[in-house]
């Protein structure tokens, strides 16, 4: 924002020098980014934070500067003349979109168009804005003033006379006063007559309706867009504007009024004319400024120094805030209309330190603090993220809504339907897919959503496919209208089960090293029978994890293999040890044996390493599987041939071998007891 030195005069008096000015402007909060010697002008160039609307005008700048200096805020009340026509009997509004809030309209008969005076081009020169004529120089000199953004419609190329706000209609161009069309898009807000648009809302003029040199009815629009709208269409459309730029912001919706007799009083002393009586002001009102309450004592616990309060209620009150209540320990204010940032007690808290000066905090002023902590669910959510990360995965984020395939075909967290949404997802799934119907019910469970992106990334040829997500699932329960919603992590690989199982493994050992994992026999469809459980964590049911079965891969359309495993977030953290703690790595050397069992086909890997882990003792270090084998002749068709690994260390000496010979015995007698294993010689 660049403001003009001889221009603040007219606001507040200057009495200190430029340098004074702008060093105590930076400490407030503006900072000074350069000053430019313009005719003898100064032009003051501030950088505005997104949260000070207010200061997009020389009357704000000139609030500020009143209040750090207590200096009075010279602000007319513009009176300008009207006739004996009323505006109604010329004009009429209608909103009929909601991305405009507020509409005033006034209109001027009889302007003669020309040259401004030498006043009002030198206020517009010193700030870098080219002058045009008497009129959009008047409303570029209000917007540059107060903050608010109006323009200026020829009056007589308004078709009917009627202001209508609406979208843009489809496939609609608009032709802007740069003599560039645009296209438009259904979103975006348009200022319309009866035939056509001639403007878009809070960004630009339009061509058709420009002030000429022939005009000599003038409509003058003071409106209040939605910012998030403004936003929207200048950056799709690439006409970002001065308007724009404070609509984007959040005007100060009370200042149309006075805005708009302020630009009316400008162009009737510099292009003459009548001004229709009245004022067109159609839409909603502001809301009531937010009460907030300051407590004295929060003054010197957060800024470190003695405020009095005298002092914070005299700087509140030149900040324009109006008191509702106050005792001796606190202060209820209500913020003005122009500082809409204030809703909190910490804003107050800033607004009197920054205005009474935060170079008046010494450096060693203690401001108590108390460290803050992560919740737990967030630290083991790190904890999960960080293993599937190291073990080469990518988090990947997909719809909550799937299709009724998907979800009849795997619910294994609960039995109850679905819940339904009332508006379907549309271009959430490629076309490649199968035809699945509507994408309209909640899921109950990440793999469905997994699978697909995985088959979308087989289709495009990828083939490093490793990919986890951390969400919520919906699982409803029966008599409740809000269903439960547990978060899960689910995750899919191109990789074998046992790879999948490890990776698992890990994320419980990096919760605690002495949670028990344990896997059972489980049929929730989609898995491959034979390679596939459900696992349970300390006697909770954690979650489960499978191939995916023949089935599975035709109802996704996957060319490859998938293994995925899904786990209950709640689960893992409850099982996590907050408090990290290491075990010191034994310094004596280990002990390997290798085992070739015989047993029954039936007999799976988790149920042998429970076992051999259950009799190894306290020297068995690590328990690995290296491959299954079948042999029918030598074995028969029931039989296979497991082998494995183990690791065995000390502690606190050497191992002998005689210490390894009896771990290995009472690994083998109970491989022997419980599974009818044989070791093959």
């Amino acid at each position: 924002m660049i403001v003009s030195w001889n221009w603040l005069t007219e606001y507040v008096d200057l009495e200190m020098s430029h340098d004074d000015l702008v060093d105590r402007l930076t400490m407030s909060g503006l900072n000074h980014e350069g000053t430019e010697d313009v005719d003898g002008d100064q032009a003051i160039d501030l950088e505005v934070t997104s949260n000070r609307p207010d200061c997009l005008g020389h009357i704000g700048v000139a609030r500020e500067i009143g209040v750090l200096y207590d200096t009075p805020l010279k602000m007319k009340e513009p009176q300008p003349v009207t006739g004996s026509v009323a505006v109604e009997d010329l004009c009429r509004v209608e909103i009929k979109s909601d991305k405009c809030f507020r509409y005033t309209a006034r209109v001027i008969q009889g302007v003669k168009i020309g040259p401004s005076p030498d006043w009002l081009r030198k206020r517009l020169t010193a700030i870098g804005v080219e002058p045009v004529n008497n009129v959009v120089d008047a409303t570029n000199y209000v917007m540059f003033e107060i903050g608010q953004p109006l323009h200026a419609f020829d009056f007589g190329k308004l078709d009917g006379g009627k202001i209508i706000v609406r979208e843009a209609h489809k496939d609609e161009q608009f032709r802007a006063i740069d003599h560039k069309t645009y296209p438009l898009d259904p979103a975006m807000c348009m200022i319309a007559d009866e035939k056509s648009a001639v403007a878009i809302g809070g960004v630009m003029g339009g061509a058709d309706s420009e002030i000429t040199d022939a005009t000599t009815d003038v409509l003058i629009e003071a409106a209040w867009f939605d910012q998030l709208s403004v936003r929207k269409t200048a950056r799709r459309l690439k006409l970002q504007s001065p308007s724009s730029f404070r609509f984007e912001r959040n005007i100060d919706s009370q200042l149309l009024d006075w805005a708009s007799r302020r630009c009316c009083e400008i162009i009737l002393e510099t292009a003459g004319g009548t001004l229709a009586s009245g004022l067109i002001d159609v839409g909603q009102r502001p809301d009531n400024p937010p009460k907030v309450t300051l407590r004295y004592a929060q003054l010197k616990r957060i800024l470190g120094i003695e405020i009095p309060s005298d002092t914070a209620r005299k700087i509140l009150a030149d900040l324009g805030l109006g008191f509702e209540s106050s005792d001796k320990e606190s202060l209820t204010v209500s913020a003005p209309s122009w500082r809409k940032d204030l809703t909190r007690e910490v804003d107050l808290i800033e607004e009197v330190g920054r205005i009474y000066g935060f170079d008046k905090v010494p450096d060693t002023a203690a401001v108590p603090m108390a460290a803050s902590y992560r919740p737990k669910a967030d630290r083991s959510l790190d904890r999960v993220r960080s293993v599937l990360l190291g073990a080469g995965f990518d988090e990947a984020m997909t719809p909550s809504l799937v299709p009724e395939v998907w979800s009849e075909t795997f619910s294994p967290w609960t039995e109850h339907p679905p819940l339904k949404s009332s508006q379907p997802m549309l271009g959430v799934l490629e076309k490649a897919s199968q035809n699945i119907g509507s994408v309209d019910l909640l899921r109950r469970s990440l793999v469905p959503s997994l699978l697909e992106a995985r088959r979308i990334n087989e289709f495009r040829s990828n083939t490093d496919i490793e990919l986890f997500e951390t969400a919520k699932v919906y699982l409803p329960v029966k008599g409740q209208p809000i269903p439960n919603q547990p978060a899960k992590v689910s995750f899919v690989s191109g990789k074998s089960y046992a790879h999948v199982k490890g990776v698992v493994e890990a994320i419980v050992n990096a919760m605690s090293s002495s949670a028990k994992l344990a896997i059972s026999n489980a049929d929730y469809g989609l898995m491959d029978p034979d390679q596939s459980g459900q696992l349970t964590l300390d006697g909770k049911t954690l979650g489960f994890i499978g191939k995916a079965s023949k089935s599975a891969k035709k109802l996704f359309r996957l060319r490859s293999d998938a293994v995925f495993a899904e786990l209950d977030l709640g689960v893992l953290n409850d099982a996590m040890v907050t408090i990290v703690r290491h075990a010191n790595q034994s310094s004596f050397p280990p002990i390997s044996r290798d085992f070739n069992f015989v047993l029954e086909n039936a007999v799976k890997w988790d149920a042998v390493e429970a076992t051999v882990r259950k009799n190894g003792g306290d020297l068995l270090e690590n328990v690995e599987y290296l491959e299954t084998f079948r042999d029918e002749n030598r074995d028969g068709k029931t039989k296979k041939r497991l082998l494995l690994t183990v690791t065995l260390r000390s502690a606190d000496s050497t191992l002998t071998g005689e210490q390894a010979d009896a771990v290995c015995k009472a690994i083998i007698d109970g491989c022997n007891k419980d599974h009818g294993a044989t070791l093959l010689g």
